[in-house]
């Protein structure tokens, strides 16, 4: 590869999805209203795997370290992934609760973004969470390993792609009163 990989790299078609624009005169006010009205979009847009998120933590180094999952909830106690507490994700969280994740609709040329501090869910909502994967997804898996968690965000962006680069950003922002919308 050398020295021409990077002209390489820029012959490969990118922001091919298209997507309406954001009616920028007329945005929620709450985040969760915006993700589910992009969310229902890409699904009649019939995006794959809307769901599959990268959630990045970060290692006792200080490193930052992401992998694929599956986004189980959004609400107004925050952005929900689950996993073992004993996995590197679970530890990592242990000892630094903070993440980021991101949600890719190529089709769209669409993404979200969402960082903030992570809160572990209650016993309650761990177990139903549990219970709802199938049994094949349960059957290794020690109930008391398991973890639900919650990116409660203090920062949310819906960014809109454009082949011309004049990328559209609305960022959320939580304040004393709610949120701020840029």
């Amino acid at each position: 590869m050398g020295k021409n990989s990077a002209a390489r790299l820029r012959t490969i078609p990118s922001l091919t999805g298209s997507a309406a624009p954001p009616d920028l005169e007329h945005l929620p006010s709450e985040p969760v209203t915006m993700f589910y009205s992009w969310l229902d979009a890409a699904l009649a847009a019939g995006v794959a795997e809307p769901l599959a998120a990268t959630v990045a933590t970060v290692d006792d180094d200080g490193v930052p370290d992401s992998r694929t999952l599956l986004l189980k909830d959004v609400d107004e106690h925050g952005w929900a992934f689950a996993g073992l507490a004993s996995s590197r994700k679970g530890r990592q969280l242990a000892h630094n609760p903070s993440a980021a994740l991101n949600l890719w609709w190529q089709p769209m040329a669409r993404a979200v973004r969402v960082r903030g501090v992570v809160v572990e869910a209650d016993e309650a909502q761990t177990r139903a969470d549990l219970e709802a994967r199938s049994p094949a997804a349960r059957d290794d898996v020690n109930p008391d390993d398991w973890r639900l968690w919650r990116i409660d965000p203090s920062r949310m962006e819906f960014w809109q792609g454009a082949a011309d680069r004049r990328h559209t950003r609305i960022v959320y922002r939580r304040t004393q009163d709610g949120w701020s919308v840029t």
